[in-house]
């Protein structure tokens, strides 16, 4: 359609004097009869207003394809206008006519031959765009031609259509060689044909990202940098997106790079602005930040960022997202113009959000006063969605700005006084936040915030007024009562709600047990038997059980101290948003999100990173000669409050404590945060914590593995009196009611590591994938031999399992096996036991174990190997495959910290991104699948309802390959992420992934 348009557009040129719409309104029946009479004509300009009549029912979607050979014929002109014409309507009706199509190669073969560069570069352009095998290959000799045209023109669209080309038809394009002449056409003389040749080799590379085909080098960049100055906006944009996959040697060439690229920050065009500054943000990694330039290119970066918020709004907006990452990477670049990002009264409301989340990142000591006096007049503004953001906004700023909380919350109790409904809750939200941030410091506003709990009906503000209740219970004096008001609706009440006040009642009791016996024994009665809720029933039975057992464990689970929360907690994980930042100006960039999120597709795709700040050099240390030491010698850092696993695993401090006393109590949990869990608590801790005290009898009485010293001397009536009382409750706390689900009913044997099975990978081993059997040698090849197989491993042994056929006339005997040298060094382990001689129509079975102590020559591809078999009659030869997970070794588990220091330690150009499809496996089962095959589980973390393995596997060559997994709930498409120091394995592990998954 885009190719229309523009032939369209150009055939105004060449317009008459009256309009062509009338083209349009025809309303005739039987039109095609005398369209075909009329392109038949000896007239021109009657064969001329035909073919306009022919595009105009086309256009409107009309099927004139019956009219093709006539349509073919006007080809023969001189007339350029109607030869567009009659090229668009080949474009369009070649795929359908393929047999047709061929009438018009002659035509193209002679148009690329034309004195006018025009007529040349409109043949080689329409052929281009007809995506027909059958004359693809007639084709490749105009087109080389045109690609050594000595008009400029004609050279800058055929560099264009080698990449149409090559999406059609990649191996022909490989063969004639014009992948080569494209990286000359990187040194002509014109730059718009420089800019074409780019465009058209970084289109291939997207396609085939292991081709290397932009072997870029300083020369190369150079010519570039030369061209960039003098080629069209769109052409800068193909240079500069080229130049930002390009890592300089060092710091000199980057700051070289980054002075002749700045002048495009002042160019009209925004998507230009956008490419320059993508490539300043990248090598800027590489300045050192005590360089005076270093300096400067901040100042010169702020001044475009801000002009392209004076554009129309949908330009802003696209704009806003990128500056938001900008702002996250690097926020001193726009640290002093807020002002900018002030909110104005007729800005659409997606950019007025946009624009508040900016303000938030650059909120600083400095500007705080001025941020807070706008947020507040956000507030009272008449747009909903953008007052409760305003709010919210307030509440970031006192959790992020420590000097300004007493003011922020000054400023909230204002908002809450105005009694605005929606006002009220969102500021209730927020300052539960602070709370959480500032504890025993500003709970002198309970009271005010007490006054208004009537006024709320919102679920999240309900859940944060409840939390607030429950946790200051001891400072409110009717907190019971207060409780007790929503409990009166409970089974109304949203699943968060719910939660929440079951939590914060027990909270209340664990601080005022003797008069909150009966509330607690309500709400747990609620929770347990007249709930459908899983989540609810299941941390309603904890609570229960950790009362009736060990009221002092209760109280140090309950009411343990909470870890401050992060002040930034909607930043995006470092690595994704390296990833994004190499994205600027492009879909990622709007929607936050890497390419692979939301484009289709299971080719390779290979992530882009930063390169390394400036100074710092790559370590190329395996993981077995002293990674570990350098890891273990940095200081952990904090672990980040949001973002994939491996922005977690890259912080964690994975050291085991230096010393894990027993445990005493089978309810003495400590650190282990029940309700809350979190990878911090799972991962960070390599000891074993004790089982987790499940029933193991009668409902009636429940028996716990381990009894505290200190539960069987505490008497329950310290905490307030006898535990028992209602009817409803059986026997008290100390048997919980009979209608307990399956799951507690049943005894559970490791605690906490079986529950979420991070001590030795997740779940159970399933059984070693095998690959069916295959036909390697037919009879017809070998005088009646045929040999089918497969291969295994079995408790470390690799096995070749053959089934021998004799479907000759004569007894077969004496066989022998040999292989050539292989990748891998397979080689028989002894020889080939075939016990009796094969008489004719028999079949035997051999198992031939094989070790990997051979000769080594690299193959192609790689997991091939070349047999030799011989027999009494001859010796024949056949090729066959082996899955790579055969030489996946049984150590294969690498240590937390080695598997960090790893990740890390292996260049990003060596990660490679495969799509599996098709696969309806939960991430347990697959771990298990994959385990079963000594591909090990590291860790495992849920983020946005999608699951992430960390998996390591080690090849019998002592090559680790290391792999990020992401399944996502009701997706049939995991994404496998693999880095291994040997990329050229990666192709072949993904493969055996995707074996073992789908087996």
């Amino acid at each position: 359609m885009q190719e229309w348009a523009n032939q369209l557009c150009e055939n105004r040129q060449f317009g008459s004097k009256m309009t062509d719409s009338k083209y349009f309104t025809t309303t005739k029946k039987g039109e095609i009869f005398e369209l075909k009479a009329e392109l038949n004509s000896d007239k021109k300009e009657k064969k001329k207003e035909a073919v306009k009549k022919v595009i105009a029912s086309m256009t409107v979607g009309k099927d004139v394809s019956a009219l093709f050979p006539d349509v073919v014929n006007c080809m023969q002109t001189d007339n350029l206008e109607l030869k567009k014409l009659v090229y668009l309507y080949l474009m369009n009706y070649a795929k359908s006519q393929p047999d047709m199509a061929i009438m018009a190669v002659n035509t193209f073969v002679k148009d690329c031959e034309d004195p006018n560069p025009l007529i040349r570069a409109l043949a080689v352009r329409t052929m281009g765009c007809i995506r027909v095998d059958k004359i693809t290959e007639y084709l490749c000799e105009p087109l080389r031609k045109c690609l050594k045209d000595e008009d400029p023109y004609v050279r800058k669209t055929a560099a264009v259509c080698v990449a149409k080309l090559h999406d059609i038809n990649a191996q022909l394009v490989e063969d004639q060689g014009f992948l080569d002449t494209l990286k000359d056409l990187i040194s002509d003389s014109n730059p718009m044909v420089v800019a074409n040749a780019v465009a058209a080799l970084s289109e291939i590379a997207e396609s085939h990202p292991n081709s290397n085909l932009l072997d870029l080098n300083p020369q190369t960049i150079n010519k570039l940098l030369t061209a960039l100055n003098e080629c069209t906006e769109w052409g800068q944009i193909f240079i500069l997106d080229c130049l930002a996959n390009y890592t300089p040697r060092d710091d000199r060439e980057s700051q070289s790079i980054c002075e002749r690229v700045t002048p495009r920050l002042s160019h009209a065009n925004s998507a230009v602005v956008l490419s320059a500054v993508k490539v300043l943000m990248k090598f800027m990694e590489m300045l050192p930040k005590d360089l005076d330039y270093y300096g400067t290119l901040l100042k010169k970066l702020a001044p475009p960022l801000v002009t392209l918020l004076s554009a129309e709004p949908e330009l802003q907006y696209v704009a806003l997202r990128n500056i938001n990452l900008i702002v996250q990477r690097r926020p001193e670049i726009l640290k002093h113009e807020m002002k900018v990002f002030f909110v104005k009264y007729n800005d659409p409301i997606y950019v007025k959000l946009e624009k508040l989340d900016i303000m938030i990142r650059l909120a600083s000591q400095a500007n705080i006063a001025q941020v807070l006096a706008e947020l507040k007049e956000y507030a009272t503004e008449v747009d909903v969605d953008f007052v409760r953001k305003a709010v919210r906004a307030i509440g970031r700023c006192a959790i992020k700005v420590e000097q300004s909380a007493e003011r922020c919350v000054s400023t909230l109790l204002d908002l809450i006084q105005t009694k605005v409904n929606y006002v009220v809750q969102e500021a209730i939200v927020v300052i539960k936040d602070i709370f959480r941030k500032y504890p025993n410091k500003y709970e002198s506003v309970i009271a005010t915030l007490c006054e208004n709990l009537d006024s709320l009906d919102e679920p999240e503000a309900r859940a944060a007024m409840i939390w607030i209740v429950g946790e200051y219970a001891e400072r409110i004096d009717n907190a019971d009562e207060l409780l007790e008001s929503f409990l009166e609706g409970f089974h109304d009440e949203s699943t968060q709600v719910q939660l929440q006040l079951l939590t914060a009642i027990v909270k209340l009791f664990l601080k005022k047990p003797t008069e909150t016996q009966e509330l607690v024994q309500q709400v747990l009665s609620l929770a347990t038997q007249d709930s459908d809720n899983p989540d609810l029933r299941d941390r309603g039975y904890i609570y229960w059980r950790l009362l009736s057992t060990d009221p002092v464990a209760a109280k140090e689970v309950v009411l343990a101290e909470k870890p401050l929360i992060s002040e930034e907690t909607d930043l995006i994980e470092p690595t994704l948003l390296e990833e994004l930042i190499c994205h600027i100006g492009t879909l990622a960039s709007v929607y936050h999100k890497p390419p692979s999120a939301f484009v289709e597709g299971s080719r390779g795709v290979q992530h882009k990173r930063l390169p390394a700040s400036g100074g710092s050099g790559e370590s190329v240390d395996s993981p077995e000669t002293g990674s570990t030491a350098g890891v273990s010698e940095a200081p952990p850092a904090v672990i980040p409050s949001q973002g994939d696993l491996l922005g977690d695993l890259l912080n964690l401090d994975l050291t085991p404590p230096a010393s894990v006393p027993p445990p005493t109590s089978g309810m003495q949990m400590g650190a282990v945060d029940l309700l809350g869990g979190g990878l911090d608590s799972l991962m960070g801790d390599e000891s074993e914590p004790p089982p987790v005290p499940l029933r193991t009898d009668t409902p009636q009485s429940p028996q716990f593995s381990h009894q505290s010293p200190s539960a069987t001397d505490y008497s329950p009536t310290e905490l307030g009196g006898d535990l028992g009382g209602s009817p409803a409750m059986g026997a008290g706390f100390g048997a919980p009611p009979a209608a307990v689900p399956p799951a507690f009913s049943a005894p559970v044997s490791g605690g906490l590591d079986d529950l979420f099975d991070l001590g030795g990978g997740v779940g159970m081993p399933m059984g070693v994938y095998t690959p069916p059997k295959t036909v390697w040698l037919p009879a017809m090849k070998a005088k009646g031999l045929e040999i089918s197989g497969t291969f295994s491993r079995r408790a470390g042994v690799i096995q070749m399992e053959m089934t021998l056929t004799n479907k000759a006339m004569s007894v077969m005997a004496d066989f022998a096996i040999q292989f050539n040298k292989n990748s891998f060094g397979l080689s028989p382990a002894g020889p080939l036991q075939v016990l009796t001689p094969l008489s004719p129509n028999q079949t035997v079975e051999a198992t031939l174990p094989l070790s990997n102590v051979g000769p080594v020559m690299k193959m192609e591809p790689l997991t091939n190997l070349q047999v030799a078999i011989k027999n009494n009659i001859d010796i024949f030869y056949f090729s066959c495959q082996y899955p790579i997970s055969l030489l996946f070794v049984e150590d294969g588990k690498m240590d937390r910290q080695v598997f960090l220091a790893t990740w890390k330690d292996i260049p990003n150009d060596n990660e490679s991104q495969f799509q599996v499809k098709d696969c309806h496996l939960n991430s347990d089962a697959a771990s298990n699948k994959l385990q079963a095959s000594n591909v090990f589980t590291i860790a495992k973390r849920t983020v946005d309802g999608q699951d992430m393995l960390y998996q390591s596997m080690k090849l019998t060559n002592g090559i680790w390959v290391l792999a990020e997994l992401k399944v996502q709930a009701g997706n049939p498409n995991y994404m496998v992420s693999l880095k291994c120091r040997a990329p050229e394995v990666s192709q072949c592990v993904f493969q055996s992934y995707e074996a073992i998954l789908k087996n």
